[in-house]
């Protein structure tokens, strides 16, 4: 075991980090995602063909096509989150700084602002859908 002592915005923390050899790094399996931890399992003994079960991968939201924007600017999703709220349809005329929808992310929600003036030309997403850091969101003409 090694210790490291790290600061993080002005609060130091004292760490242990393990340093494994390469069998048992090997062994190992990547971070679980955070959308579903599950505890460590014991690797200094292999499991038994019986006990294994198949791995479960979380299954990709497809995102939807965006529309060609003619000139206009596109807003995408600075984070993945969940859409809560959608405050403006296709048609409307919204100013800069205006709130566009409502992204939940981390257990926030997060105003997803217009970054310039014009008319909503497409809205991509829906409540309740996931979106990825990057996905379109909304055209502004």
């Amino acid at each position: 075991m090694k210790k490291y002592r790290i600061t993080v915005n002005g609060t130091t923390y004292e760490v242990e980090v393990e340093e494994l050899s390469q069998d048992r790094a090997a062994v190992l399996q990547p971070a679980q995602s955070k959308a579903s931890p599950s505890p460590q399992k014991d690797t200094s003994r292999p499991a038994s063909p019986q006990n294994q079960q198949p791995a479960q991968q979380p299954k990709p939201v497809a995102a939807p096509k965006p529309k060609a924007a003619a000139g206009g600017q596109g807003v995408k999703a600075p984070m993945p989150g969940t859409i809560l709220s959608i405050k403006v349809k296709e048609g409307d005329r919204v100013s800069a700084g205006d709130t566009l929808l409502i992204l939940e992310a981390m257990k926030m929600e997060n105003e997803i602002n217009a970054p310039c003036d014009g008319t909503i030309t497409a809205v991509h997403v829906s409540e309740g859908v996931s979106v990825n850091t990057g996905d379109p969101l909304i055209n502004i003409e």
